[in-house]
């Protein structure tokens, strides 16, 4: 695969059975470079979120090729998606923090859910919330904590597991400019620093300028890219 962390070619995807049956995607090709920002872009309904948990290993891939960091996702196993999906890192709109557990411990269960526990991990907890400036916050409560770093503590917590690829629909919508532009720019850091790629769905215009591509989708097709802009 080269340094493309995800080639799709010729995917399309329905939703329904039977006479209720739409398609959501139509013919949709893309390839991504290892180590990119990349942002899709369009108005709601227009697949974005879906395009972005097929490539995900959220939904299974009903037509077309979707390889992900080499493998083929269109008719793998149970075993290779959950496999893949410990090689990814996800940040949604919603930060979906336990209220009841403290910052360090939210970011902790970004490791928790792939069976990982221990000092060590504890470690790599803490380095994840001091990376995204919250190395003061770690065991404060999500009530006692901004919007931003809120977000922030989600982002730590996509980011502890080291992902290769991060997915992130949204992730600045209910963020001020300066939180919603320091994430961004945290992120497209880690492409510098780590190779991490980024792709992310927004409707936000003021990070546009951060991003090395913007892709922009309606009625399920990809109506424009920017091509690389680095």
């Amino acid at each position: 695969m080269g340094n493309d962390a995800l080639k799709v070619a010729g995917l399309n995807h329905w939703f329904g059975t039977g006479e209720a049956r739409k398609q959501a995607i139509y013919d949709f090709d893309l390839t991504i470079a290892r180590g990119s920002l990349t942002i899709l872009m369009g108005p709601s309904g227009s697949g974005k979120t879906t395009v972005l948990t097929l490539v995900g290993c959220l939904r299974d891939v009903q037509e077309g090729s979707v390889q992900l960091l080499g493998h083929e996702l269109h008719g793998a196993s149970r075993p290779m998606n959950e496999s893949l999906r410990k090689r990814l890192g996800f940040i949604f709109q919603a930060h979906n923090l336990h209220e009841s557990l403290t910052a360090e411990q939210n970011v902790m269960m970004g490791l928790q859910v792939h069976g990982l526990r221990g000092p060590t991990y504890t470690q790599a907890a803490r380095r994840a919330l001091e990376l995204v400036g919250l190395g003061d916050r770690m065991t404060y409560l999500p009530q006692n904590l901004s919007g931003g770093q809120k977000q922030r503590v989600a982002v730590a917590r996509a980011l502890v597991g080291n992902p290769d690829i991060i997915f992130a629909d949204e992730p600045t919508a209910a963020l001020d400019k300066e939180s919603g532009v320091n994430v961004v720019r945290m992120l497209k850091e880690l492409g510098r620093a780590r190779g991490t790629t980024t792709v992310m769905v927004t409707h936000d215009n003021r990070i546009l300028d951060m991003a090395d591509r913007i892709l922009t989708m309606e009625d399920g097709r990809l109506i424009k890219d920017s091509g690389s802009l680095v």
